[in-house]
């Protein structure tokens, strides 16, 4: 799977259990921590993922960026938490931040040859 592909997958992840995290009611209701910590899991182990090929700093920057983002616009959209265009303005620049890191990334390494087999 592409990589970067796989660093948004962890950040939609991301936007997942940071939105449902206060439904949990400091994990003590089953189902939303079930949920939390399931996308926690999940999330982390796509960014380790994406983690191997691209850049720690622009992988971690993306991630926390995708959530960040996404997590004010569901506060906003799902849960009626009010945003004044001021905050709209700064959740702009994070996503501009997210695509120019994106832009700016260079290219991946090739992957490695394989191995030739050793002849007896």
């Amino acid at each position: 799977m592409n990589h970067w592909l796989t660093l948004v997958l962890a950040g939609l992840l991301e936007i997942v259990w940071a939105s449902t995290l206060k439904h949990t009611h400091g994990f003590t209701r089953l189902w939303p921590s079930v949920l939390t910590i399931g996308a926690m899991v999940l999330s982390f182990w796509l960014l380790s993922r994406a983690m191997r090929v691209l850049p720690a700093g622009t992988s971690y920057a993306v991630w926390v960026g995708i959530g960040a983002a996404g997590t004010a616009a569901a506060g906003y959209f799902l849960f009626k938490e009010p945003m004044r265009p001021a905050q709209w303005l700064c959740v702009a620049l994070i996503v501009g931040g997210v695509a120019g890191l994106r832009l700016a990334a260079p290219p991946p390494p090739p992957p490695a040859p394989a191995p030739t087999p050793v002849q007896p």
